[in-house]
């Protein structure tokens, strides 16, 4: 597990995050997120196939990584565990640099993947609540 201090370092060296999962509901999670993260700065794409005709936040909705045409530095998963293997491989063939699973959410497997690509895998970890503390 990695300290507030190590995470927060993390951060500092993004600039545009892939919300996987991504939702309109304001009450859910993924959208508070999000939400805090354009706020805070950062260029912030919206992952989920089942929106793909909308806009969350006013940014344009993907329906995968694979179809977002800029550079993403990092990836938050807001995807049962089950999904995070597809979605590490996904992201190791577009180049992020972090890979980044919300709380509750731990994938041994997928880190292991990762960090032998040399990509920074957090896991059961939320980067809003990393930036207000």
């Amino acid at each position: 597990m990695l300290s507030k201090k190590k995470l927060k370092s993390i951060l500092k060296n993004i600039s545009s995050i892939a919300i996987i999962g991504a939702s309109p509901k304001p009450e859910r999670d993924s959208y508070k997120v999000m939400k805090f993260l354009i706020d805070y700065g950062f260029e912030v794409f919206p992952v989920n196939p089942n929106y793909i005709d909308h806009e969350i936040l006013g940014e344009k909705c993907f329906s995968n990584l694979k179809d977002i045409d800029q550079k993403i530095d990092m990836v938050d998963i807001f995807r049962p565990t089950e999904f995070v293997n597809e979605i590490t491989e996904d992201a190791i063939k577009v180049g992020v640099k972090v890979i980044w699973t919300q709380e509750g959410i731990i994938d041994n497997k997928s880190s292991f993947m990762a960090l032998n690509q040399g990509i920074k895998f957090v896991m059961d970890e939320c980067p809003m609540k990393v930036l207000m503390n």
